[in-house]
């Protein structure tokens, strides 16, 4: 007998998450995670401390030169972040 209404077993895990509210922690953890890959070695040498709190994610970075240059391209930098781990997680980034 075949099924109709089959799901993948990604959905249904995502279904699950969202069900429990374990979905935006999860992402919250991924976009923390995800700085190191998608800023690159160079970088993530000089960032300390990453958290995302209310869709903000705060960055703190050990060289002032480094904050004025991330400054200057935030936006993209959220737009690129929110791309790698594939949902909506930020709005905004704080480097201190």
């Amino acid at each position: 007998m075949r099924r109709n209404k089959a799901e993948s077993i990604g959905q249904i895990i995502r279904q699950y998450l969202r069900q429990e509210g374990l979905e935006t922690p999860l992402n919250e953890t991924r976009m923390a995670a995800a700085w190191p890959q998608v800023m690159g070695e160079a970088i993530a040498r000089y960032t300390g401390d990453v958290f995302v709190r209310n869709q903000v994610l705060y960055v703190q970075l050990k060289s002032p030169a480094l904050k004025a240059n991330l400054m200057m391209g935030r936006e993209a930098l959220v737009q690129k972040l929110n791309d790698f781990v594939g949902a909506q997680v930020i709005r905004s980034i704080v480097f201190r």
